[in-house]
């Protein structure tokens, strides 16, 4: 039998404000919609005249008909904490994201279910078998694409979100992927990923969200039975049928599988891509490298495909030419979750289960920002998503590579210095020439950071990160700060006349940088010199047997930098300084995978034990992330040694029985190594 979370409670200021504010938001969803939401009325005991309004979210409960739903109310009619009140009835709303409607189940306590919808104009609707598959799948989807990583970052978003595992059997994975069969070919509808700019059929929430469970549960047969009946309707789906292969390791059946594919759909951007990932992951960038550009010129305007192209150079080593394709990358604007938006509550009631206490892992549910030096508190690279971060990330991998002074030197060889710019122009003669600047030289649109730096004078390494302003150490010229590029609207307004264009010979072969890439690049300048700081600072009180102080929410902060900018030791130490303070969830996921990198079984189990702990103290019974950890440390070790590891730590017995019931989870799906 397993727990479920304790139930929160936030109290309305008015009566039924909380529907009417997910009512007035349904106009303005654009993705699979908010977690569902479930309103109690409850009256004194005593008295019938004064009632009131308490919700939660919640995700993961089976929506495929109104009794499902009235049966979740059900189970809330009865609460040990407030015996005082009764509940007289509820509202349950899930979002269909096809049809764009709130599909509702009004329980009257004791009396009658009504299920009907409302549309974006608040109008009533029939709810019919059809919409109840239709928000049976997106609540699947929703359950999956809303769960937290572990790390707690998802949880802290919005209070009092309930959330159960949506397929915990082989019969609900059943019912789960006949539904996502039935409505594949409507997927498109629910848009996509941030990093996508359209969605179509093979790149959409229905398809990530099918990934995503076949990666977490491990059951690639299902996957793969599910891929090859839909590929016989249309052959572009064989790209996510290659996909399940290769993570099946069904490796020889994945190449076969492209390659029949391509032939057939030789300008099909998703079969290139998956096809350039499996080479380049094998270490044949040479061979990755046509397939990638051939996918680039089927879909220019997708972001993925030239950050595959860039990945391939760096792999390759060829720095200039990943970070020109770098600066072609389709940025997008990045679009966050649908949330609720719900008025400040009059109080909130946010219990504690019983199973769930464990002095070592109470936490505060927000972070005290104040203790955090304000120097750490701007680090905008903490703030990346969506197309930003995963360029971003590409950047660090160059730097870690090469490192930042040969990045800067590479960086003002392929792209015009605001510097060099200047001179030039100083020295070009205004005589009628036959050949344009914004032509010549310079083929992509905006801005970026240089190599020389002479026009700037950098103070700001003299900071400290501890406060007292110790003598500038080796930090003060360890780092070069990037000078700009020049921007092509520069170059465009550069000719006093449009008709006697200049020409510029020394940049012939430059190109003009991305505006957002220059910004990476000083964003990139400020993570490393602040991480410079932090170790010099770290070796200096060490030489002096000093004790070195951190509040936890900046060594949390200096964790992540670490992991950022690659140093995977340094990232452990910081994440592991915070937690000899406080809890926290995101160090201890932080340690969790860099545990997994080094293979070290022991620490990520213990790891894993509190994160799930934590994770049902905030009412989630299911993380996707942490369930993929257990499955994979079952399937190399076996679910015997694991169970026994996790017996063996010191915490009490009813927290180690959450991480069991994960395990449970693996042996219902039978998976590899659950038998023993």
């Amino acid at each position: 039998m397993v727990t479920a979370p304790a139930v929160p409670e936030l109290y309305e200021e008015e009566l039924h404000s909380a529907i009417e504010a997910r009512a007035e938001s349904l106009q303005t969803l654009r993705e699979l919609g908010p977690p569902d939401l479930v309103h109690l009325i409850k009256q004194p005991i005593k008295s019938t005249t004064k009632q009131v309004g308490v919700y939660h979210h919640v995700t993961g409960i089976d929506a495929s008909s109104s009794a499902s739903l009235a049966a979740y109310i059900n189970t809330l009619t009865y609460s040990a904490h407030d015996k005082q009140h009764k509940v007289v009835s509820g509202l349950y709303c899930c979002y269909n994201a096809f049809s764009r409607l709130d599909m509702r189940v009004q329980v009257y306590i004791p009396g009658t279910v009504e299920s009907y919808c409302i549309d974006e104009r608040g109008d009533k609707r029939v709810a019919t078998d059809e919409l109840w598959l239709e928000t049976y799948l997106c609540s699947v989807l929703r359950a999956y694409s809303y769960a937290d990583d572990g790390s707690g970052d998802t949880i802290k978003k919005i209070v009092g979100v309930r959330r159960f595992n949506p397929i915990t059997s082989t019969e609900s994975e059943h019912k789960f992927l006949d539904a996502a069969e039935r409505l594949f070919f409507n997927g498109w509808q629910l848009g996509s990923d941030p990093e996508i700019q359209v969605p179509n059929l093979v790149s959409n929430h229905l398809t990530t969200g099918l990934l995503d469970y076949i990666h977490t549960t491990g059951r690639y047969a299902s996957g793969i039975n599910l891929f090859e009946k839909l590929r016989t309707r249309d052959p572009e789906i064989s790209s996510l049928l290659a996909q399940v292969y290769i993570a099946a390791d069904e490796e020889v059946k994945a190449v076969q599988l492209l390659h029949e594919a391509i032939q057939e759909l030789p300008m099909d951007y998703s079969l290139l891509d998956c096809q350039a990932n499996f080479c380049n992951k094998k270490s044949r960038g040479d061979l990755a490298l046509d397939i990638a550009k051939r996918s680039v010129v089927s879909a220019p305007s997708e972001f993925g495909t030239w950050a595959r192209l860039s990945e391939i150079y760096v792999g390759l080593e060829q720095w200039d030419l990943a970070l020109l394709t770098l600066n072609s990358c389709p940025m997008f604007t990045y679009q966050d979750k649908d949330a609720p938006r719900m008025p400040v509550p009059q109080k909130e009631f946010l219990p504690t289960m019983p199973e769930t206490i464990c002095d070592e892992i109470e936490d505060s549910y927000g972070d005290d920002m104040e203790l955090v030096h304000p120097t750490l508190r701007k680090l905008h690279a903490a703030g990346f998503k969506g197309t930003f971060l995963k360029a971003y990330m590409i950047l660090t991998e160059i730097t870690k590579k090469i490192g930042w002074d040969q990045l800067l030197r590479i960086r003002s060889q392929v792209f015009v210095m605001e510097e060099e710019y200047r001179q030039e122009k100083q020295t070009v003669t205004h005589q009628s020439q036959s050949r344009n600047a914004s032509t010549t030289a310079l083929r992509s649109p905006t801005p970026t950071t240089n190599g020389h730096g002479e026009a700037e004078e950098v103070s700001e390494p003299e900071d400290t990160l501890n406060g007292e302003a110790s003598e500038p150490g080796p930090q003060a010229t360890a780092i070069e700060k990037p000078g700009h590029t020049v921007a092509s609207e520069v170059v465009k307004a550069g000719s006093d006349d449009a008709d006697q264009p200049a020409n510029y010979t020394h940049f012939q072969n430059k190109r003009l940088c991305e505006r957002w890439l220059d910004n990476l690049f000083m964003v990139l300048y400020e993570d490393l010199r602040v991480y410079t700081i932090w170790r010099t600072e770290m070796a200096q009180y060490r030489q002096q047997q000093l004790l070195y102080k951190k509040s936890p929410e900046e060594w949390e902060i200096l964790g992540e930098l670490a992991e950022r900018l690659h140093h995977t030791d340094e990232a452990v130490e910081a994440y592991e300084n915070c937690l000899q303070m406080k809890f926290s969830p995101k160090a201890m996921k932080g340690v969790l995978k860099l545990s997994e990198s080094k293979h070290n079984i022991r620490d990520v189990c213990g790891a894993l034990i509190r994160l799930v702990t934590w994770q049902y103290r905030w009412y989630s019974e299911f993380s996707p992330s942490l369930l993929y950890t257990i499955r994979k440390l079952i399937e190399e070790e076996g679910a015997v040694k694991i169970r026994s590891i996790i017996q063996g730590t010191s915490l009490p017995q009813h927290v180690l029985d959450l991480t069991h019931q994960y395990a449970a989870l693996c042996a219902a799906f039978r998976s590899s190594g659950s038998d023993g």
